[in-house]
């Protein structure tokens, strides 16, 4: 069996240095330089969890193989523990992945962060009503920007077929990257009826169709529950109800008069720079996705049209 190659092959793996490490990448460094047999075992880590670098590609299929080598890794050196299992002792490829893929993310954000304090554009002050098609503009004459943006754009575009994760997860890198003036400046950009350049450009920049339009669109309610089970997701939707719907409390989700009362209001929202921040993380979320209250059952229809205000509408921000 698998199980069984993957044991006699640790009978040849002496365990690498005693010194002892919680860094991932290091300890992976040491067993590749070690030249004892622990490459090749690092090599079929890699082949079973179906990943061609380990840590620069932040998914990996969760195999009952890939697993079992992990496991044996783990039990055989446990200097490999911190790295591979949790504080329950569950070992998977998915624990080193989260590890290892939060400081690629955190390296990568510092490098982009630096490169957008060189940019002209880093310096504007955001300003309401700007032209998307303007906005663009500027970012494709900016080289910063229109580095950042071509990266993003690559991800979701539209002559290939939509990966809707990758795209999310490229508009969010995009805007939570960026000063926050020129997230801003992007975001509430807005453009007249007409102006079909302006509405393209606007559709660029706001990650339409690939990462926001689903057929047919989920409903709210749908959308705001699939987030409830996401770690991620949910944490930046309980900070976006906090910075901007404070006064929207659960109390009121099952009482029709309190919904009614709010969506007749147009309910504002607090609208400072913490709640501007905590809308703009939404981006690349399933938040930031189109969603529907069309076709619910009409005891469904207030706490629809109260989640669909509260993501989509920008009357509190213009």
């Amino acid at each position: 069996s698998l199980y069984s190659v993957f044991t006699v092959l640790f009978i040849y793996f002496t365990c690498i240095s005693t010194v002892q490490t919680t860094d991932c990448l290091h300890l992976r460094e040491q067993c590749i330089n070690a030249g004892n047999g622990c490459e090749s075992v690092w090599n079929m880590v890699e082949d079973a969890c179906n990943i061609s670098v380990l840590g620069n590609r932040c998914k990996a299929e969760d195999t009952v193989g890939c697993n079992r080598i992990i496991q044996v890794l783990a039990d055989e050196c446990p200097e490999f523990k911190n790295c591979v299992c949790t504080t329950d002792n569950i070992c998977s490829i998915m624990t080193l992945l989260g590890k290892r893929c939060s400081i690629n993310k955190d390296n990568i954000s510092m490098e982009t962060k630096l490169q957008w304090s060189l940019s002209a554009l880093s310096k504007q002050v955001y300003t309401t009503n700007r032209s998307c098609l303007d906005v663009n503009r500027e970012c494709v004459e900016d080289e910063v920007c229109n580095k950042q943006l071509s990266l993003y754009l690559k991800v979701c575009s539209v002559n290939k077929k939509c990966n809707v994760e990758g795209c999310q997860a490229a508009i969010g890198s995009f805007y939570q990257n960026m000063p926050s003036e020129v997230a801003q400046m992007m975001i509430f950009c807005d453009c007249i009826q007409h102006d079909e350049s302006c509405h393209r450009a606007k559709e660029l920049l706001h990650g339409k169709p690939c990462a926001i339009t689903v057929v047919p669109p989920p409903s709210c309610l749908n959308v705001i529950h699939m987030c409830e089970e996401n770690e991620l997701c949910r944490e930046k939707y309980a900070t976006f109800r906090s910075k901007c719907w404070r006064h929207v409390t659960e109390k009121c989700y099952n009482d029709d008069a309190c919904l009614e009362t709010l969506i007749k209001d147009d309910m504002p929202c607090s609208a400072n720079a913490d709640c501007k921040a905590a809308y703009i993380s939404n981006w690349g979320t399933m938040l930031h996705m189109e969603c529907t209250c069309q076709n619910l059952p009409p005891v469904e229809q207030p706490l629809c049209e109260l989640f669909h205000h509260m993501l989509h509408s920008k009357s509190c921000f213009s």
